[in-house]
């Protein structure tokens, strides 16, 4: 039977199948009812969408809907970033908003993203009311439409550009001067996204030299799914390495919540990497201080670059929402996430690939130097940190028996004593010699996700190894 579920980041599904115009109006109201609940509806919903299909068309239906809840609507004037709209949904003072993105899924997916007052990414219990309500309602006309021309006549729905109070809260964040002052080339990417017209702009307005590719829409993102991952960015990498004049690749992703980096030489830099330089560089050049944040997932590279500069280090469950928390209530300078989720202090507690582009074209630029440069300095002062991400799919028997195989490890793993567990969000050991493994099982497949990490690129490996030994024994 059909339910509605939210995940990590929001409720995503197959165009066509279980992601239809019903289902959606159906979410809409349940928000709506839980605004209602709140008593902040009043305040109203800021509605956007990143470069899917039917992005629009379901923006426009949400704002209906919300309109004959008797709920506002800001419905934005084309596909936005999502920190876009985190954005303007605190500048605003909205009771929420609604995004319509599937982030980095591929092409045939489309999802519900709601943001609370707060500007992060709704909380479980957010969530979990927003689904009670959602299922209950399932098989039955349940809301009410209001016509969008009478909605845009009575004022319940309005049409919003927020790019030019984004791009001015950026331009405070970020030293783009020092970016133009640099004459260094770079090359953009944002992936058929949503990042076309803010990134490329801000740094061509600034006077960057630029070369930019995929910067028109494309539903299906190049027939890739839209991430600016090794794996998905060879052209991008291609071009680079292709350009002696190009010293810096900044990709974002379809909603341009996460980040894709590519040195000048072509090397492409992983994001647990470029989470620690720019820890290490707002403290080391900018001289700011500040705790940072990272998800159970994410290396322990960062947590060597605080203890290197005596700050402290959050650990979180995955989800970027745990993060915002801690940037909302202004514990942090930095967090972030192995899979290219950042942001800083002082801006939206969500995922910002667009901050996090600029900060990192900042950072060459003010220290003169290549990644590669920058990373082997950092390795030189807080030592070297080797980290990947595996998926195992399960059999039947291994799926039954994983829990109990989880809460009950060997001693040793792959010749290395076990010392300690966590449980944040899956199942983490820590070895003798500082190495570490985590376990997390999807929750919509039969896939144990594998995080690992060491001091070289060999003992990594190995690692890597003795994990799916242990899994699939």
């Amino acid at each position: 039977m059909f339910r509605i579920r939210f995940g990590t980041s929001g409720w995503r599904g197959i165009l066509c199948e279980e992601f239809v115009f019903d289902n959606v109006r159906i979410v809409t109201q349940a928000i709506a009812d839980h605004l209602h609940a709140l008593g902040n509806a009043a305040q109203g919903v800021v509605v956007g969408n990143d470069s899917r299909f039917m992005g629009e068309r379901f923006a426009r239906e949400t704002a209906a809907v919300l309109a004959g809840a008797g709920i506002p609507a800001f419905l934005c004037n084309r596909d936005t970033p999502t920190p876009v709209i985190a954005f303007e949904l605190l500048r605003r003072q909205a009771a929420g908003a609604i995004n319509f993105t599937a982030s980095h899924n591929p092409a045939d997916y489309n999802g519900i993203k709601f943001s609370s007052s707060w500007g992060g990414p709704a909380l479980p219990e957010t969530t979990q009311d927003i689904e009670e309500r959602a299922n209950a309602m399932l098989g039955e006309i349940c809301y009410r439409v209001m016509p969008l021309g009478a909605a845009f006549q009575n004022g319940m729905v309005k049409e919003i550009d927020p790019r030019p109070a984004y791009c001015e809260a950026i331009a405070e964040l970020v030293d783009l001067e020092a970016i133009a002052s640099a004459r260094i080339s770079i090359a953009v990417n944002p992936l058929y996204g949503t990042s076309r017209g803010y990134l490329d702009r801000m740094l061509r307005d600034a006077g960057v030299p630029l070369m930019v590719m995929n910067d028109h829409r494309d539903p299906y993102f190049g027939g890739f799914p839209p991430e600016p991952a090794k794996n998905y960015i060879g052209d991008f990498i291609d071009r680079v390495k292709a350009d002696p004049s190009v010293r810096l690749g900044l990709a974002t992703d379809g909603d341009a919540d996460r980040y894709g980096i590519v040195d000048g030489d072509g090397t492409f830099i992983e994001p647990n990497y470029i989470l620690a330089l720019l820890y290490d560089y707002l403290l080391r050049t900018r001289g700011l201080k500040g705790a940072a944040a990272r998800s159970v997932a994410t290396s322990h590279f960062i947590d060597a670059v605080a203890q290197f500069h005596g700050q402290e280090v959050y650990e979180t469950p995955v989800g970027f929402k745990y993060i915002g928390e801690l940037i909302r209530d202004g514990k942090i300078l930095i967090g972030g996430e192995e899979s290219a989720g950042l942001s800083i202090a002082g801006h939206v507690p969500e995922k910002d690939g667009i901050l996090a582009c600029l900060l990192v074209a900042e950072m060459v630029a003010v220290e003169g130097k290549s990644l590669g440069e920058l990373l082997a300095d950092l390795y030189h002062r807080v030592g070297e940190f080797h980290s990947s991400r595996t998926n195992i799919r399960l059999s039947n028997n291994l799926e039954s028996g994983l829990a109990e195989k989880l809460a009950s490890p060997p001693v040793i793993i792959g010749g290395k004593r076990i010392d300690r567990m966590v449980d944040i969000d899956g199942s983490k050991f820590f070895l003798e010699d500082g190495s570490w493994m985590l376990f997390r099982k999807s929750g919509t497949e039969p896939v144990v996700r594998v995080y690992c990490e060491a001091g070289s690129a060999q003992q990594l490996k190995e690692l890597t190894a003795a994990a799916s030994a242990f899994i699939q024994s």
